[in-house]
């Protein structure tokens, strides 16, 4: 859930520049199937810049990885860098992708962006060994790396199996690891081990590792390595039962989708939680996100849920008052209150600096005496901890398990304290950058938001399904599917029970595509009711109905639009899903994209049963 829902977002650069001293210079026609790249300046303030390049795949083929290098005049130089790994050899700055954004799928771009100071711009751009502009030959790089030695086991369960080897060596650098199961490529990583997990309990299997580099030379295979999986226990046993819908405060403007609407379609009957988005954080401290929608906004009788009109001396009104009403006409509904979202996470860094002054603000904003019937507890929505999301947060991997820790000793265990947290199953991913499996002795769940893997902020595509539940042949990015996250969550000792699995309740689209199945090119974002890109299932449903599935989940192609997004049929085979993983349940973002009738919440409890 964000604000706008936009994450994970890649940035493509809109057309084949190069940025020079300052302007914008045309680059030589790119070869029609060349790996290239593209750089510009995002902003400049005179002492310094911003900057983010572009690494396209234009082959017909999927990289393992890539390397992009370049030069900057004497007086100019980067410093802080997401999304890539730099190197720096006096003015000679080298790029490799991360462990989430190696693979490039044919036709799929990775950006990173950067810092620098100075007046001066780039040159000598290489990707890959190759001009960036992909009118140059192959690089001379052909020498492959040495085969990774030792590969051994360091851990096992009934579904996972750790492996560990000892580093390749190169000529220029590696850049990462292929791992195998057999003969299926299982994992790619840039460190030296990983886990495998989603094994069979009591089962051999055979490992080998492959080294590459940024030329795309692979080494011969390591030796293998056989390990049986454990005996497996109980099964995970009958999935849990909730049903957490979240409640935008800012619905109540253009949307005119109040509270009583979650009586009149249906749905109060069958929430068990609702989220109420969001707070904000600011200074290191909870505060309210918007006093008028929350706490000020006078209902007429008509808008009211109960049908009382507010008046003007009462002591609380707005959505807050209008949830007061709902919960005493449906008691088994509980409220949480959302701290966060995309839009309002820059502030946890600061929080997580004093955790306990933290917790010790938002407790007392959630029990403030005007509201505190209202709420039964706290989420928190960071995106993301240790990672970057609308900013990027650099205060490490223990601070989400801190500050949730005293989160939960602030709110005690008489109240719920949840959190909505990543979905990013690759391998180095932002799953990976934060100690979500020490934290989750203090939360009570999580809300993996399993939704926004692929959208139009990859404007030309490939086109991609947003919430995919498993991975397919083709997808774009590697670990960027439901099931992935999961998997890995629970490989790092989340129980199962505290997963919930997150839906949708709206699609993400592209317009300019000819091709009806996924991974087609596009022109751009398609248009939306709110935002480009993004519509409500209410109004796909009839506006460009589904009419295919891939991965668990839908699209529709209806004229030169592609779309994708989950409907009631698809949200039944996602809760089979769920209940087989013996998660606790599932959620949703957000009420206002469902149908008046409430289609999709119908479909999500009728599946958890």
């Amino acid at each position: 859930m964000s604000r706008p829902r936009g994450r994970r977002a890649i940035g493509l650069a809109g057309a084949l520049i190069i940025a020079m001293a300052g302007s914008l210079v045309a680059a030589p026609q790119a070869s029609a199937a060349a790996v290239t790249a593209t750089c510009t300046k995002t902003s400049d303030w005179g002492t310094g810049f911003g900057g983010q390049c572009t690494v396209k795949n234009g082959t017909t083929a999927s990289i393992p990885s890539w390397k992009m290098e370049f030069d900057l005049p004497a007086g100019t130089a980067i410093g802080s860098t997401w999304d890539a790994a730099k190197a720096v050899s006096g003015d000679h700055y080298t790029f490799t992708n991360v462990g989430w954004n190696g693979t490039l799928a044919a036709g799929a771009s990775a950006s990173f962006g950067f810092n620098g100071t100075g007046p001066g711009w780039i040159s000598g751009c290489k990707v890959n060994g190759a001009t960036c502009d992909g009118t140059g030959g192959p690089g001379d790089d052909t020498q492959a790396p040495t085969a990774p030695g030792n590969l051994r086991s360091t851990a096992k369960t009934s579904s996972s199996v750790s492996l560990a080897w000892n580093a390749s060596t190169d000529n220029v650098g590696v850049t990462g690891y292929d791992v195998f199961r057999g003969g299926t490529l299982a994992d790619t990583v840039t460190g030296t081990s990983t886990t495998i997990s989603g094994l069979s309990a009591s089962t051999a299997y055979s490992f080998t590792v492959k080294a590459k580099d940024a030329a795309g030379n692979s080494s011969a295979a390591s030796g293998a390595v056989s390990v049986t999986t454990d005996a497996g226990g109980p099964g995970p046993g009958p999935g849990g039962d909730k049903v957490i819908g979240y409640f935008a405060q800012w619905g109540v403007y253009q949307r005119a989708y109040h509270v009583k609407n979650i009586d009149t379609s249906g749905s109060a009957a069958k929430l068990t939680h609702i989220n109420y988005a969001f707070g904000n954080v600011q200074n290191g401290r909870c505060t309210i996100g918007d006093s008028y929608a929350d706490y000020e906004k006078a209902y007429t009788a008509g808008e009211s849920v109960d049908g009382v009109a507010d008046t003007w001396d009462q002591p609380l009104r707005g959505s807050f008052n209008q949830l007061r009403k709902l919960k005493k006409k449906h008691p088994h509904i509980k409220v949480i209150w959302s701290f966060g979202g995309w839009t309002w996470s820059g502030g946890f860094g600061q929080a997580a600096a004093n955790p306990a002054a933290f917790a010790d603000s938002c407790h007392s904003l959630v029990e403030d005496p005007r509201w505190a019937d209202v709420f039964d507890g706290i989420d928190i929505d960071w995106e993301y901890p240790n990672a970057c999301g609308l900013t990027c947060d650099t205060s490490g991997p223990a601070a989400f398990k801190n500050l949730m820790s005293a989160l939960r000793g602030e709110f005690g265990s008489g109240n719920l304290v949840t959190a909505a947290i990543t979905a990013d199953g690759s391998s180095g991913g932002k799953i990976d950058a934060a100690d979500y499996g020490g934290a989750a002795q203090y939360v009570d769940w999580y809300l993996p938001m399993t939704y926004d893997f692929f959208g139009a902020w990859a404007a030309q595509g490939p086109t991609a399904p947003h919430s995919p539940l498993t991975s397919y042949p083709g997808i774009p990015q590697q670990g960027f599917n439901s099931d992935a996250a999961i998997q890995k969550l629970k490989s790092k000792g989340v129980p199962a029970n505290k997963l919930l699995l997150g839906i949708g309740f709206y699609g993400r689209g592209w317009q300019g595509v000819t091709q009806a199945a996924p991974g087609g090119t596009a022109s751009g974002p398609a248009p939306g009711t709110y935002e480009q890109g993004i519509e409500d299932y209410k109004v796909l449903k009839t506006r460009c109905a589904a009419n295919g599935t891939v991965a668990g989940t839908a699209y529709a192609h209806c004229g030169n639009q592609w779309w994708s997004y989950d409907t009631p049929a698809t949200i039944g085979g996602k809760m089979t899903y769920a209940k087989n993983q013996g998660l606790g349940g599932s959620f949703f973002w957000e009420l206002s994209g469902d149908t008046s009738n409430g289609e999709l919440i119908t479909a999500l409890k009728n599946g958890l049963g």
